[in-house]
């Protein structure tokens, strides 16, 4: 049986900060090596990591006004990541900063090259102001990725799926949760958001794994998980599926939370309700939708806590990039900082081998 990777074990924000100034430096060199330590990292790979999130800090600094953040996430596989993310003016040439002696500021270029070949694969996102006038986010983020060489569950996920996982306040416990499931080309997901916060909505939306298999079709899946639920205080769901071969995709949903589709055969861009309602307490018949891509796509599922006030043309071409990234980017600039935060961002591209075992 296919194993079951839980946002819960595999996604955690272990850093949140700059990487500015000599106290932020040293307080993100020794985080970096502690935890490339934990995973199992080689000391040079954790120095690789530390000479990356310097490069990263000295770009916000010159080219952002330092007005910026770098996260370190750890991610089903596992591997680590590093992020910087900032509000500046964005990269007009953004293959062209990827070339060691390209610099904006007649500097010598060699920080997002360095970035590049220091990790073990690297993304970048940026976008410039546009001539609209309307105020929109500018600047880039890139992001650094290491895989651990204690290679596990959730490693064939990595290039295939983005998790943004974040609790309200940064506490210890979060009541939002994903469930994934790869089996040969299909994988499933369930996207769940327990009612409240801290450690009773995490227990609520604990010990469901098993549901992703589940003998019968989803709509029964979700009744079986509104029985459990019941003695809880409940919580809002979306059950997903994606095909890579066929490039379909299947959701059902129940509660406030939403769905958005880039690159299907119907339309360019969907975004998805559900019907109202908690799992565990009163609800309505669950919504289903269902689609197919053109050829490449994502789907994204999303807790209330990522506004919904966003589309394609909020983050032109981002929705072309690594799902990681992807996740990354719309996490953090549309959160809502007063819930707990999630989102799920599967990629579905016929091109790639979608034939191994999950």
């Amino acid at each position: 049986m296919a194993e079951v990777v839980d946002s819960g074990e595999g996604c955690k924000l272990l850093y949140h900060g700059q990487g500015q100034g000599d106290s932020g430096a040293l307080l993100l060199r020794s985080r970096l090596l502690s935890i490339a330590q934990r995973l199992g990292f080689a000391a040079t790979t954790g120095e690789s990591m530390v000479l990356v999130a310097a490069e990263m800090a000295s770009n916000q600094a010159k080219y952002a006004g330092g007005r910026g953040f770098i996260q370190v996430w750890q991610q089903p596989g596992p591997v680590l990541d590093i992020l910087a993310l900032d509000y500046g003016p964005g990269i007009e040439d953004p293959e062209g900063a990827k070339v060691d002696g390209f610099s904006s500021r007649n500097t010598l270029g060699k920080g997002l090259g360095s970035i590049q070949r220091l990790s073990d694969e690297s993304h970048l996102y940026t976008r410039c102001a546009d001539r609209d006038g309307v105020r929109r986010w500018t600047g880039a983020a890139v992001m650094a990725r290491f895989r651990s060489p204690r290679s596990g569950r959730g490693a064939l996920l990595a290039d295939r799926v983005g998790l943004f996982s974040r609790s309200l306040e940064d506490e210890r416990y979060s009541g939002d949760r994903i469930y994934l499931r790869r089996n040969g080309g299909q994988l499933q997901w369930l996207h769940l958001d327990g009612l409240g916060h801290g450690d009773t909505a995490y227990q609520t939306t604990a010990d469901l794994a098993g549901y992703l298999g589940w003998r019968g079709e989803p709509q029964e899946t979700l009744l079986a998980i509104d029985r459990q639920l019941l003695a809880t205080r409940g919580a809002v769901a979306i059950l997903g599926e994606v095909d890579g071969a066929a490039r379909a995709v299947s959701l059902l949903g129940v509660g406030d939370m939403h769905a958005h589709l880039f690159g299907t055969a119907l339309d360019e861009e969907s975004t998805v309700a559900f019907a109202p309602g908690v799992l565990g307490r009163e609800h309505k018949q669950p919504t289903r939708f269902d689609s197919r891509f053109a050829r490449r796509g994502v789907v994204i599922t999303a807790s209330d806590g990522i506004r919904r006030n966003w589309d394609g043309s909020s983050f032109p071409g981002l929705f072309e990039h690594h799902p990681q990234l992807i996740a990354y980017v719309v996490g953090n600039i549309m959160a809502r900082m007063s819930d707990d935060q999630s989102l799920c961002v599967v990629g579905v591209d016929p091109d790639k081998k979608n034939n191994e075992g999950g």
